[in-house]
């Protein structure tokens, strides 16, 4: 029930209660008091209800918090400092046999880690991939894919510049509007610490994806020498201006006018938005599950994402936003041509719809695009079965096209059917056309 609902519930029981008393109680001179304490109850009631609901959902919540083990898979801390001296926090899980010891320097008076030294190998440098996250997550919105690669192999996963445990962009504060170029530099930073040698398959979801096309972009000759596969889920390569949001074509025009305005106003009043946040809690995790997800997802999983988003400051929503409207990487693929590279996007998301996944697809005559049924934006979450088995077959390609070795057990979960539902040819209809 709603706030109005009880509200408005509590106002009619009060009066049905009051008449009905009083219709009992004419003949007294007690009548009016009876009906009036009646009524009295059946508005305290009705309120109860309301603020019960509201408490139990609360619980609820934080029991969801405390429910799985979403967030708690924990590598190796380091941190990596961008160009403009923002700290940029890291974690490295090792593969099969690996054991890292980042370097740890002394300054500014506390410790520090530093970057991985490159090591002497007589056999093949093993695959790395290096996870980027989408707008408004962390690194924990990869769980299931890090919960499938652990102790397989190497991994990266990092926190964009002033998400999760990263620092505030120092550009940022300094007045430069943060662009996806720069985030393709923050992934340059994160890529000569933490992997100074050896092949690398580059995984980006939504804006993670962006950084992936703006590093590819800036640094053309490290992905011709260096990158053995890409794997962009739930990205576009522009035309973000264009998305309807699953809004009329008109209400999406209006959005698109207001929302940076909007942002900017609610940015300088960031005390005031938390509490709102906390006041909306319920209308909140309704607008992610709309637009988050394509069908029914555990609660739990549901939670952790509202936790993910509900951590990430009103002010850094509204520095970030304007860049996805200048985002335009469509020429940029070019700098992917031959890399193994697989596309994966849900076939009902509405923040970054499918037919962009399908235009990058188009572009990248290597490319595999799988178009998963009844998912959303967070298809990694949603999915993890499919997008870690497809994940699977693309570290089998670029592994194979690096001459680097991989493990049976990820060769083995690449196996699936060759044509699945969730599979859809480039240029095809989508799943279930006719």
């Amino acid at each position: 029930m709603t706030d109005h609902a009880a509200r408005a519930a509590a106002g009619g029981a009060g009066r049905r209660a009051a008449d009905a008393v009083g219709r009992r109680s004419r003949a007294g001179g007690l009548g009016p008091v009876v009906g009036v304490a009646a009524a009295g109850a059946a508005v305290g009631v009705a309120l109860e209800r309301m603020t019960v609901g509201r408490s139990v959902r609360r619980r609820a919540r934080l029991a969801l918090d405390t429910a799985g083990p979403f967030g708690t898979l924990r590598g190796t801390p380091v941190t990596v400092t961008a160009e403009d001296g923002t700290e940029l926090y890291c974690e490295t899980e090792p593969g099969p046999e690996q054991r890292e010891r980042p370097r740890r320097r002394y300054r500014d008076g506390r410790w520090r880690t530093g970057p991985l030294r490159p090591r002497r190998r007589a056999v093949p440098a093993p695959l790395t991939v290096v996870f980027c996250h989408g707008y408004c997550l962390t690194q924990d919105s990869w769980h299931f894919q890090r919960a499938a690669l652990r102790g397989r192999v190497r991994a990266v996963y990092w926190d964009q510049r002033s998400h999760g445990r990263s620092g505030l962009g120092r550009a940022g504060a300094a007045g430069e509007p943060v662009g996806i170029d720069r985030l393709g530099r923050d992934l340059k930073a994160v890529l000569d610490a933490l992997v100074p040698e050896g092949p690398v398959v580059l995984a980006g979801h939504s804006m993670g994806g962006m950084t992936v096309m703006a590093f590819a972009d800036q640094y053309p000759q490290y992905v011709r020498e260096r990158v053995a596969g890409v794997m962009l889920v739930g990205t576009s390569a522009g035309r973000l201006g264009t998305v309807t949001l699953g809004l009329p074509a008109v209400g999406a025009r209006a959005l698109h006018r207001v929302v940076p305005g909007l942002l900017r106003a609610l940015s300088t009043q960031v005390d005031l938005v938390e509490r709102g946040r906390r006041a909306t809690a319920d209308l909140f995790a309704t607008v992610v599950k709309r637009y988050a997800f394509g069908s029914y997802v555990d609660p739990v999983v549901a939670r952790f994402a509202e936790r993910m988003l509900e951590s990430t400051p009103i002010d850094v929503v509204a520095e970030f936003f304007p860049a996805f409207t200048q985002h335009e990487k469509a020429e940029a693929l070019a700098a992917l041509e031959g890399v193994p590279t697989l596309v994966l996007a849900g076939d009902g998301d509405l923040l970054t719809p499918a037919d962009h996944s399908a235009a990058i697809a188009e572009a990248l005559p290597d490319a595999v695009l799988v178009v998963v049924e009844d998912a959303g934006h967070l298809v990694m979450m949603e999915h993890p079965g499919t997008v870690n088995r497809e994940m699977a077959a693309l570290l089998v390609r670029a592994a194979e096209r690096a001459g680097a070795p991989l493990p049976d057990a990820v060769r083995e979960s690449a196996r699936g059917p060759e044509d699945g539902p969730a599979r859809r040819p480039k240029g095809g209809p989508p799943p279930g056309a006719a």
